[in-house]
């Protein structure tokens, strides 16, 4: 079997290649280059956290083979790529976050009291290999230097080998080892021939129930199903460096938002005003973190009724509103993940205000129970018992907001169809993996964080609402942190009342 470290790059070309051949060319870029002292970094502050989460992993897998892969870049157009970002289990576990090198793989290999972790990653290229110049996928001259295995392991605390040497685990994999399946499909279904392999050789331990990793494994042994539910409901509860990072995020969003409004006037004359809006943020996402969270929603007008509305195409007139949900992701991959609807004008007309006021007034409701030990589905509970009222205040339901509620009816849910909460960190739709009686049925603890997001959104052509309310969307979302004793907004600081939003958008 080829070794990875001495494979081709899948898309090096020789159809337009003009890079010299010859011995003469290869041996004088081979020479005159200085010395590059392999300077060792300080262990990163995350490392000790990422540590902890891998003897937590351990302790819920004991004897088994662990396999959690970064991922490789992914192609966006011919030869070039999607950014590139680890998957969050590797990040989670590794600490290595917007720096990762592309198709390295954590393994915990089990011992007798735990596992040992070995992170497998492609080691930096000598001058001697035609690499570093020829190679446009992975080579030094087309895309930087490779930082050296003694590097990594002093950044992450972890021992790391060459890519090279990750066949050796390639071709010892059995039914029994677990992998994050969905990390890496390619070397996903190259264990699964392994394994497919071995039992076609061995028909005993087929009947036995041996199987690929595909989260159907003989009765009482774990699956790699079971390994990707462990992994999110590691995450359920942040650790303090988690909690810190999402003060952070949350912290740089606020100034993109800030950054947005400062921009107004020339959001407003542009054709398509709600790029603009996207491009402001975008900036500030990537000078002060690694990139957005997520695609940013610039939604304005009757855009806004529109949940998902990413394309962002359209103009932003003054006299409406508009939504913005955007998140910064740190170089940590931890990201917030914020909603602010805000008045075009800098103040509200009166049934915008309405509006906005119910959502807010659902918002601060939710807000105000959460504390350890209440389920986290009566978040959403109370938001919505809000939402009900005020909808049928106003007139819009065809009974009471307590026949509203009734699991049989929701009539109130036209209005607002999605739910109130999520939990959130390195992923902006956080441990959704975890079962339900954790997650959705689960009990809130401290170190748990999530958003608050109640809306309302009356489509333009909803004949239910009277004409003034049609094409009028309101979210208002906040990123909520469980303390020891309840609750606290790591958002709150981002303007959200009437007169905080309008005194922050006045361009007087």
């Amino acid at each position: 079997m080829v070794g990875m470290a001495d494979q081709k790059a899948p898309r090096a070309t020789t159809n337009r290649s003009t890079t010299p051949g010859s011995d003469t060319f290869k041996d004088y870029i081979s020479s005159q280059w200085a010395d590059r002292p392999d300077v060792l970094p300080e262990p990163r502050e995350q490392a000790p956290f990422a540590a902890d989460r891998r003897a937590r992993l351990s302790v819920l897998h004991p004897g088994t083979r662990l396999v959690v892969p970064a991922g490789s870049a992914k192609v966006r157009s011919n030869d070039c790529d999607y950014p590139f970002r680890a998957h969050s289990a590797f990040s989670h576990l590794t600490g290595w976050g917007s720096d990762t090198v592309p198709g390295s793989v954590l393994v915990l290999e089990p011992t007798a009291d735990g596992h040992d972790a070995t992170l497998y990653l492609r080691a930096s290229a000598g001058r001697d290999s035609d690499e570093f110049y020829a190679n446009p996928e992975i080579g030094e001259f087309w895309i930087g230097p490779r930082p050296s295995l003694t590097q990594v392991a002093a950044d992450l605390g972890l021992a790391t080998r060459d890519l090279a040497d990750f066949e050796a685990v390639v071709g010892t994999v059995d039914a029994e080892t677990l992998v994050v399946r969905e990390a890496d499909p390619d070397l996903t279904r190259r264990l699964d021939a392994v394994v497919e392999a071995a039992a076609e050789q061995s028909p005993a331990s087929a009947a036995a129930g041996e199987v690929t990793p595909d989260g159907d494994g003989a009765p009482g042994r774990a699956t790699s199903a079971d390994l990707a539910r462990d992994l999110s409901e590691l995450r359920l509860v942040k650790d303090a460096y988690e909690v810190a990072q999402m003060r952070q995020a949350v912290t740089v969003t606020g100034k993109g938002f800030t950054d947005v409004i400062a921009d107004f006037d020339d959001i407003v004359a542009h054709p398509r005003g709600e790029r603009l809006v996207e491009g402001t943020f975008n900036r500030r996402a990537r000078a002060d973190g690694n990139t957005v969270g997520y695609d940013t929603i610039a939604a304005s007008g009757d855009h806004a009724c529109v949940l998902h509305w990413t394309r962002n195409d359209g103009v932003v007139r003054d006299g409406d509103l508009i939504l913005i949900d955007a998140g910064i992701e740190l170089d940590s991959l931890y990201t917030a993940d914020i909603t602010r609807t805000l008045p075009v004008s800098g103040r509200f007309t009166d049934v915008q205000r309405l509006v906005y006021e119910a959502v807010l007034e659902a918002a601060d409701a939710a807000f105000a129970i959460v504390r350890p030990g209440i389920a986290f589905r009566e978040i959403h509970a109370t938001a919505m018992k809000v939402i009900a009222e005020r909808t049928a205040e106003w007139g819009f339901l065809p009974v009471s907001a307590d026949e509203s509620l009734k699991p049989d009816h929701q009539y109130h849910r036209r209005y607002m169809v999605h739910g109130t909460s999520h939990h959130l960190g390195i992923d902006v739709h956080d441990c959704a993996a975890a079962r339900r009686d954790l997650y959705l049925d689960g009990v809130l603890e401290p170190g748990m964080v999530f958003t608050i997001e109640p809306g309302l959104y009356f489509q333009p052509d909803d004949l239910t609402v009277p004409e003034e309310f049609r094409g009028i969307g309101v979210r208002i979302e906040d990123d909520i942190l469980v303390t020891a004793d309840g609750a606290e907004n790591l958002s709150v600081g981002i303007p959200r009342t009437v007169a905080d939003v309008e005194a922050w958008i006045s361009r007087d």
